[in-house]
């Protein structure tokens, strides 16, 4: 065989070891989310992210929302698990309890992007035994709309106390044609009720929900709609889509919620709506924060891909198109400096929202309080068929240890 002829042998055979060598060392990265939005960025990110790391291949599964969790535990119990997905607080205590989750805090500092995500959103993702299982995606927290045009009307500035507010909705009630604050007493609202009650010092803890300062805060409430009449008397039952069409028609001056109905309601309203960060209720500001955060699962054989992808999403640009399809809230400061996904004022509403934003405590006891007794108490008092301190009574029967 001529010199040429070796060489070309060799070169050749180099190359298919190399190509073999390649293929060995691949990984695949299985992630799984959940869009509902036709307009998923997702294989764009992919693709981005493949061209950036050669040698990893993410297959990215849009699982259904109604679904996810349900198909998520059984994979995990099945052996199955993808490599890294998003995931939502109320799953953590379960999922560190079934041992899943990869403690990422190490990672999460030895990161470059660490500095750029925003305060707070770390310690309100922290685990129930401290460690950091959740690098944040998106977020949102609760802030106070208020009608612009009707403010104009009676010559009032939007409210920083809740002193305040009580008086600006007792000034832009006419009843029954308008009035001053929109409360969501059915399903969910017991985020708009944190405002005025956890912020008074009432917590989600054995003796926190009947505590002197933490009954006059709910009597305030209730007296609001029962003494005051500056609440719709719908309120009792009204849940997210009554408050938003109450506010849109001008039925009420003030609502609360994040910024998920900004574009719609800019939509109806244009420049008749605005939002400022939610009263401050003695000195003190209570907000509730929305999560959606990326986790790594531990039976995954390819950490370390895995998290090369989900700290890739949680970059400034990445994140922001990220978040565009969910209509939530980048995670890093220069990507909220630069978002454009929903109007300027509702962005620096809701960061500045940030600082004062909780989560309640991660146990079954405050599940029940959220899906079922808040609202069945709360409409009770509403309604006079129980005191305020009642109410608050049978909801501390929840946290007696």
């Amino acid at each position: 065989m001529s010199r040429l002829k070796l060489k070309l042998a060799a070169a050749a055979a180099a190359l298919v070891a190399g190509l073999g060598l390649g293929q060995a060392n691949a990984e695949t990265v299985r992630f799984w989310y959940h869009f509902d939005n036709p307009d998923n960025p997702m294989s764009g990110l992919v693709q981005k992210f493949e061209k950036q790391n050669p040698g990893i291949t993410v297959e990215a599964d849009n699982v259904p929302w109604n679904s996810y969790y349900d198909n998520l535990y059984t994979a995990i119990i099945g052996g199955n698990a993808p490599d890294a997905a998003m995931v939502k607080l109320f799953a953590q205590p379960r999922l560190v309890e079934m041992g899943a989750l990869e403690p990422i805090g190490k990672r999460i500092d030895a990161w470059d992007g660490k500095k750029e995500l925003l305060d707070n959103l770390l310690t309100l993702n922290a685990g129930p035994n401290g460690k950091q299982y959740y690098l944040p995606i998106q977020y949102v927290v609760l802030y106070l709309y208020y009608r612009t045009d009707l403010f104009k009307e009676a010559g009032l500035q939007p409210p920083k106390t809740c002193k305040e507010f009580r008086e600006d909705a007792k000034k832009l009630t006419h009843a029954p044609d308008r009035y001053g604050f929109g409360f969501r007493g059915g399903k969910g609202g017991w985020d708009q009720w944190g405002t005025f009650v956890f912020s008074r010092g009432a917590k989600l803890e054995p003796g926190g929900l009947t505590t002197p300062e933490a009954i006059k805060a709910n009597q305030w409430l209730v007296d609001m709609f029962r003494k005051d009449k500056s609440i719709p008397p719908s309120a009792p039952n009204d849940g997210f889509q009554e408050i938003i069409g109450a506010f849109k028609s001008g039925k009420t001056a003030m609502t609360i919620h994040h910024i998920g109905s900004a574009n719609d309601l800019v939509a109806a309203l244009g420049d008749k709506v605005s939002a400022v960060p939610v009263p401050k209720c003695d000195g003190h500001a209570w907000t509730s924060y929305g999560d959606e955060s990326l986790a790594i699962f531990s039976a995954s054989e390819h950490k370390d891909a895995a998290w090369k992808w989900i700290s890739f999403l949680a970059e400034p640009e990445n994140n922001v198109a990220f978040v565009k399809a969910t209509g939530q809230m980048p995670v890093t400061k220069t990507g909220s400096k630069t978002y454009d996904g929903h109007p300027k004022r509702f962005v620096e509403a809701t960061v500045n929202s940030l600082p004062f934003a909780h989560v309640l405590p991660q146990t079954s006891a405050t599940s029940d309080f959220v899906n079922t007794e808040w609202q069945t108490a709360m409409q009770q008092a509403l309604t006079g068929q129980i005191t305020p301190k009642a109410m608050m009574e049978k909801l501390q029967g929840l946290f007696t240890k």
